[in-house]
């Protein structure tokens, strides 16, 4: 296979059914899991949202570990395998969980976080390596990348339509107007399976179709110290003790100086203690992968460039993520909930997102290549600027449906309006992104700095269950103190959702100012 073929490897599409698969367990899971914590578990609204960003945030951090042990010990394949089988554990511990609330509180409460500990754990071993895996079936630089990712990003949202259609389903039911909350078990367990199903998938699959342009193996475990026949670049990362244990001190002193300067009165561990842990671990990476002996300096640019992006991506992602928290909380209390005569579960409207990445994957796709051959397409951080942008758009077209809304209930029909333009931009943003990683990144550090990729979603989902918080208290909870950002109240929604509109908006303009100059000459040629 050539560079210049426009079919696509079989390995992809290995790929995109078993990253379907694992989808369908997480966003089937994450549908329903702040419902099931206020609902089954009694936690309040905001206590839901910090530990929905909490445990997002340490889904997404977890990679650093996972791809660091693929490229030191087990390889993409061996962690792929590990990961979907510890994911699969984690819903079964769920689903033990909503089996047991009603006749044994403490014990539900112990195995919930039991299993978001392992869903934790197997993400961070599946997540990275898939991903860096789909840029190893194509030679370096091949101008399908883009096209590749964006149809791989489609199998992502496929699975998710279907978690997202089935968990709720089968585990967010509601008789009379009454929620059924002994249904949140069926919810977790149809995700598990769905997890077991794609891993012994990729199982059966591996060996036949995931090689590289050559016919070699992809994703074994790694060899060093044997001679690179076919790249210059250097195999194998070189960390000093000194930078190492520099490294250690930097992410001590930046737990505890960002505990210090978020920690309020009302003590929250996770927001506290977990949220620091996951933006020191971001700065703290981009340090120790500076202080590497091999680096060229095209090698570093490229890198910084990756992390100047990753801050940016962060502000995405915080916006993005409401729709599991603080957007399904509005659905489920505050809006009209019928649509073409039907009475949707609330936790399904944010499936909304999936429907339109199905529909809008290939096209968009398409629109890359097209612009490409007339000369007219936009470099990467350009089009994630846009991605920020139509973000914003979202958000003030249901802001501005909200402002006089008062005690009446918000149509349904904004909510597909605003996930329309959230899912364009999640398109010019997250598979455009994971290609960059895939064409800047260094060899050695392809699965590492994949990693790096989804702390910028770890940092972002930390943020996400910070702002989510500030959702305004309904007139279920009159009397409530009202939440507050940056020292002004938020008193309703319209308030709420424009916090949202600042910071996606502000965030492309900085974004594409960067990207027509600094970023484009740091990248050394590459789109």
């Amino acid at each position: 296979m050539t560079q210049n073929s426009t079919a696509h490897p079989k390995g992809l599409y290995v790929l995109y059914s078993t990253e379907m698969w694992e989808r369908f367990n997480f966003y089937g899971m994450r549908a329903i899991l702040s419902l099931f914590l206020v609902n089954a578990l009694a936690f309040k609204q905001n206590e839901a949202s910090i530990l929905y960003g909490g445990f997002l945030g340490l889904s997404y951090l977890m990679p650093m570990l996972g791809g660091y042990v693929s490229d030191r010990y087990l390889g993409n394949r061996n962690c792929i395998i590990l990961g979907g089988l510890v994911m699969s554990i984690g819903q079964l511990f769920l689903f033990g969980s909503a089996s047991t609330f009603l006749d044994n509180f403490p014990l539900a409460n112990s195995l919930m976080w039991i299993g978001l500990l392992f869903l934790i754990i197997g993400n961070g071993f599946f997540k990275p390596n898939i991903s860096s895996m789909v840029g190893s079936l194509y030679p370096k630089g091949d101008n399908r990348l883009d096209s590749a990712f964006t149809i791989f990003y489609m199998g992502i949202n496929t699975g998710a339509f279907l978690g997202m259609l089935i968990c709720p389903l089968v585990g967010d039911i509601k008789v009379d107007g009454v929620r059924n909350v002994e249904a949140f078990k069926w919810g977790f367990l149809a995700a598990g399976s769905a997890m077991l199903f794609g891993t012994i998938l990729f199982y059966f699959l591996k060996n036949k179709y995931i090689i590289s342009p050559t016919g070699e193996a992809v994703g074994l475990k790694p060899v060093f110290n044997q001679t690179q026949a076919v790249s210059d670049e250097s195999e194998k990362a070189e960390f000093s003790t000194n930078s190492i244990l520099t490294t250690l001190a930097l992410f001590v002193v930046l737990v505890f100086g960002i505990h210090f300067y978020i920690v309020t009165a009302e003590a929250n561990p996770i927001k506290d203690w977990i949220y620091p842990i996951i933006y020191a671990s971001g700065i703290s990476l981009a340090f120790l992968i500076m202080t590497d002996k091999t680096l060229t300096k095209i090698e570093r640019d490229r890198i910084w460039v990756m992390y100047i992006i990753a801050f940016f991506v962060m502000f995405f992602w915080a916006a993005f993520e409401q729709a599991g928290s603080s957007l399904t909380f509005i659905a489920d209390q505050q809006t009209d909930l019928h649509f073409l005569g039907i009475e949707l579960p609330p936790s399904s409207v944010q499936n909304a997102n999936s429907i339109f990445i199905i529909l809008l994957a290939l096209p968009f796709s398409w629109l890359w290549v097209k612009l490409q051959n007339v000369g007219f397409e936009p470099n990467s951080p350009t089009k994630q600027s846009f991605g920020l942008l139509l973000l914003a758009i979202g958000y003030f077209i249901i802001a501005s449906q909200v402002k006089d809304l008062g005690s009446n209930k918000l149509g349904v029909g904004w909510f597909f309006v605003m996930y329309l333009f959230h899912t364009m931009g999640e398109l010019c943003l997250s598979p455009i992104g994971l290609s960059l990683v895939s064409k800047l990144a260094p060899k050695r550090f392809s699965s590492l700095l994949m990693g790096v990729w989804f702390i910028a979603n770890a940092a972002g989902y930390a943020l996400a269950g910070t702002l989510g918080a500030l959702l305004p208290p309904t007139e279920l909870v009159a009397g409530a103190a009202l939440p507050s950002f940056l020292g002004f109240e938020i008193h309703n929604l319209y308030e709420f959702f424009m916090v949202f509109v600042s910071l996606a908006g502000l965030a492309a303009i900085l974004l594409y100012i960067l990207a027509s100059g600094p970023l484009k000459r740091m990248m050394h040629g590459i789109k």
